[in-house]
């Protein structure tokens, strides 16, 4: 039975309202927290107090901020292990991506799947997982360790000087396949006519690779490295997990996130929480920039005759 045309839809509207639930969904639960973020950075507000209790202190919680040995702790924390499980992913991914393009047919999709299975395994499955294999007296990694080299068990999550390595391992680990998916899907857009070409006039295998194959991943590892830039200094759920929300011993694994989380919701302190997200937010926007940068063809300026 046809609706009356009074409850008929016109094709003017249509779109809105196919549009409207990603809208809705966008401003409540996009919009609005980063809103409110910015707003609430320049308040001083316990939750428990209800929403009259803000009062506004202008830039005290970013000076606060600045002022805070802990934020800085965290922020070389965040830094050093994005550098030092970020960089690792591209200089394996790369290689390894090409080892698998160009060695593996029939079982590629198979090579590829476990590869990138870490990527979308549970976070705090892996994170057990490794808790077993760091254990200080029935790990394997102090166990091959112990058998290799002889070296006395090392308490991995305990000991300042060992948890962030630990934790810079298991990100890479879990992240590396995703980089090699990346590059093999710039692979496969590279024309074998290149190689073919190179191939008649003498080029080896190293010369191929330095010459055409990396030239044509440049866009590809500039997304990757965009990427694992953002991701690490946002880094959260491992470190999280495998120190118990706390930081680990001497807050030697406490990133900027864990820090953030821990300013609002033990502490209390909301507004410190959200000036030092948005100082964080600047970090992250520079660092974008400075990829950009690192990333934009150069410009070569034409000489004079």
């Amino acid at each position: 039975m046809p609706l009356p045309a009074s409850l008929r839809l016109s094709p003017r509207w249509t779109p809105y309202v196919l549009l409207s639930p990603f809208v809705i969904l966008f401003f409540v639960f996009g919009l609005f927290p980063l809103v409110f973020s910015l707003y609430l950075a320049f308040q001083t507000w316990e939750p428990t107090s209800g929403l009259s209790a803000m009062q506004f202190v202008g830039l005290e919680n970013f000076a606060f901020a600045l002022e805070d040995e802990w934020f800085w702790k965290s922020l070389k924390n965040t830094g050093w292990l994005a550098v030092a499980s970020g960089v690792p992913q591209h200089l394996v991914a790369i290689p390894l991506a090409v080892f698998i393009h160009t060695s593996f047919k029939r079982l590629r999709d198979g090579v590829i799947g476990a590869y990138f299975l870490p990527y979308i395994t549970s976070t705090v499955a892996i994170a057990i997982m490794f808790s077993s294999l760091f254990s200080t007296d029935y790990g394997l990694v102090n166990l091959g360790l112990g058998s290799l080299f002889g070296t006395a068990p090392i308490d991995w999550l305990n000991d300042p000087d060992h948890i962030k390595p630990a934790i810079a391992i298991i990100v890479f680990w879990r992240y590396v396949g995703f980089n090699v998916v990346l590059y093999l899907a710039a692979l496969q857009t590279i024309p074998k006519d290149l190689y073919e070409a190179a191939t008649m006039d003498g080029a080896g295998r190293f010369q191929q690779f330095w010459y055409i194959t990396l030239p044509s991943l440049k866009p590809m590892i500039f997304f990757g490295v965009t990427l694992s830039v953002i991701g690490g200094l946002q880094l959260f759920e491992e470190p999280f997990i495998l120190t118990g929300g706390r930081g680990g011993s001497d807050q030697s694994g406490m990133t900027t996130a864990i820090y953030l989380y821990r300013m609002a919701f033990d502490f209390n302190d909301f507004g410190a929480a959200s000036a030092m997200s948005w100082l964080l937010f600047f970090v992250v926007a520079a660092l974008t920039w400075a990829t950009n940068r690192a990333f934009a063809p150069k410009k070569h300026k034409a000489r004079s005759a």
